[in-house]
């Protein structure tokens, strides 16, 4: 690529549980954004989420056909992350060995996020681009304490929204005049998947791991479940089933059979009783996770700051103010900042201002070396 261009054309490729949100940028200014909606049985076709790749590859070619843009003339593909190994936050280039470890899910989580740098990688190979990620899901930067189970060797890692809740928490200092490292935040990131963390002067210290069973139900995550009641329904029915059930097939999908949250929602301002109780229940839910993170953080947050698809219902906004007002400010960020802050990672590494990272394939953290833990 010149090193003298001035203009340059990025694809923001971004997978989410429900939807895949493809964005044109032409430097700063983003020329179009696309998202479709897949629903949880078109999505539940394909056995492991690895397989909707040729489904969701086809959704982006269509997407650019439709707008009239060849991908040839596209200088860099920049994709959403996660399930490799562990990684410290900022721009990584995608290579073949990040590729292969998100293929492999080495980091343990399925979530369809890893479906970005997939996706973005393939592009770069099919059009000899360069490709590169930001912030993915298994960013680490917990506190130890947020580490250690009951169970020897058995660790909780971070599996979050980071990508979204970071974007969000540096868009809310920057206009309040502050840096993100100066600030304690609750980030909230509510949509298909549902993650909560505490951030602490920049670093984002502990949070809920949203694709692997732990706190609130959503509309495709069973959320956490007492650990005998789901040994006593592996009994009946199977590993993988729960598995599913984790990231893909849980919440409103096992309650209600499907992930359209308009549907239910729409069912409980029609007077519907179980929407009503399912709808409620996951506000509370996310509330009590809230409670959570202030307690991490000793009670000093300045702001809960709500992000995601879902705040865009009034009712889930008004249910935390009601419950965790008192612990913050409440701020409201409807849908997402993913997309820009993705371009303009890539931006600057394409103009030499920032150096991107290489993935080194081994954790950013591996365990408590000098302790029998």
């Amino acid at each position: 690529m010149a090193a003298n261009k001035n203009v340059f054309k990025l694809l923001v490729i971004n997978p989410g549980s429900t939807s895949t949100k493809v964005s044109l940028f032409e430097n700063e200014q983003e020329l179009f954004e696309k998202s479709l909606f897949h629903d949880a049985p078109v999505l539940l076709q394909y056995p492991h989420v690895n397989d909707q790749m040729p489904f969701r590859y086809k959704v982006i070619l269509d997407m650019l056909k439709n707008e009239g843009i060849a991908p040839e003339t596209i200088d860099v593909f920049v994709g959403r992350g996660g399930s490799a190994c562990t990684q410290p936050g900022g721009v990584t280039k995608i290579d073949q060995k990040l590729y292969d470890d998100t293929v492999a899910a080495v980091g343990g989580s399925e979530h369809p996020a890893k479906l970005g740098v997939m996706l973005a990688w393939r592009f770069a190979q099919e059009f000899g681009r360069d490709a590169y990620t930001l912030d993915p899901t298994n960013v680490d930067e917990y506190c130890d304490l947020a580490r250690l189970t009951g169970i020897r060797g058995l660790y909780r890692v971070s599996h979050s929204h980071v990508l979204n809740q970071k974007a969000v928490a540096k868009h809310h200092s920057a206009k309040n005049g502050k840096r993100y490292e100066e600030c304690n935040y609750i980030v909230c990131h509510i949509d298909g998947g549902i993650t909560v963390s505490a951030h602490e002067k920049g670093r984002m210290i502990d949070g809920n791991m949203g694709a692997d069973g732990e706190g609130s139900y959503t509309p495709t995550r069973i959320g956490s479940v007492p650990v005998l009641q789901l040994l006593d329904y592996i009994e009946e029915h199977s590993v993988a089933d729960v598995r599913l059930m984790c990231s893909r097939a849980g919440g409103f999908v096992s309650l209600f059979g499907t992930s359209d949250s308009d549907r239910i929602h729409t069912m409980k301002e029609k007077g519907d009783k179980k929407a009503a109780l399912v709808w409620d229940t996951m506000i509370y839910q996310i509330c009590k996770m809230i409670g959570e993170m202030a307690a991490v953080l000793c009670g000093k947050v300045d702001g809960i700051l709500l992000t995601g698809g879902l705040v865009r219902f009034r009712d889930i906004v008004e249910g935390i103010e009601k419950r965790c007002g008192w612990i913050a400010p409440v701020s409201v960020y409807p849908g997402e900042m993913e997309q820009e802050a993705l371009a303009l990672a890539a931006l600057e590494v394409l103009r030499g201002e920032t150096e991107a990272m290489t993935y080194s394939g081994k954790p950013v953290w591996d365990g408590f070396k000098d302790m029998d833990l």
